[in-house]
């Protein structure tokens, strides 16, 4: 197979593991990253275009793949302006799934969390909420929300409260059980692992829950 994937967030802790998962599989020819700042891989699968996120609409040329990764996300620590969290958590996506219905793309899998919800009273979840519902509205044949809990992984950049959540979850997994196992915390390789299962194979499109998320990872 020479299938070409196209890649949004891979600077991220989920899109750099996603990015190395992919240069080794061979179904796949050709990786576009499409970035605000250079990942700095050289490899013949890469080809890697620095744009402006926020201008998608712009570059709607270089969508020519046969699906696209949004691994885009962003805190309120790091963006603390609501303006510009909605720009990146919520037009971001909504942009990418409209392009895909323009240029033909019929797999758009998203990670979004597992609180959202459009009428939350928390800015974080809303916003989620309505970037879900929104993506979902295009019909995009093979549209996939992930909504993961907490995610694992050893990130370039400090979160103290992140750091401190993942010490509190490493006890209280094992005591999440039935229901409640969608809780538990979950690494970001056993998200990437999902993410290439389901852009391979076929599966319900919508929201999957964390530990739906982990049961598909287990397939790969």
């Amino acid at each position: 197979m020479s299938k070409t994937a196209i890649i949004i967030g891979a600077t991220g802790l989920t899109g750099s593991i996603l990015v190395q998962k992919l240069l080794d599989d061979k179904r796949y020819k050709t990786i576009k990253l499409l970035s605000r700042t250079s990942c700095n891989i050289a490899h013949s699968k890469i080809k890697e275009h620095l744009i402006n996120l926020f201008e998608l609409e712009k570059y709607e040329d270089l969508f020519i793949a046969d699906e696209v990764f949004c691994c885009i996300g962003t805190t309120k620590a790091k963006t603390p302006d609501e303006a510009t969290y909605l720009k990146i958590d919520y037009g971001i996506p909504v942009s990418l799934a409209q392009i895909c219905v323009k240029r033909g793309i019929k797999t758009f899998i998203v990670i979004s969390a597992l609180g959202a919800n459009k009428k939350s009273k928390l800015f974080y979840n809303r916003t989620k909420g309505k970037m879900e519902e929104d993506v979902l509205r295009e019909k995009i044949m093979n549209t996939y929300i992930l909504q993961p809990s907490l995610i694992t992984g050893n990130r370039t950049e400090k979160r103290s409260s992140e750091k401190i959540g993942k010490i509190f979850m490493t006890v209280l997994n094992p005591l999440l059980l039935g229901s409640l196992k969608k809780y538990r915390s979950i690494q970001a390789k056993t998200i990437v692992n999902a993410m290439i299962w389901l852009a391979n194979n076929n599966y319900k499109s919508g929201r999957i829950l964390s530990n739906e998320i982990q049961k598909i990872s287990d397939k790969l």
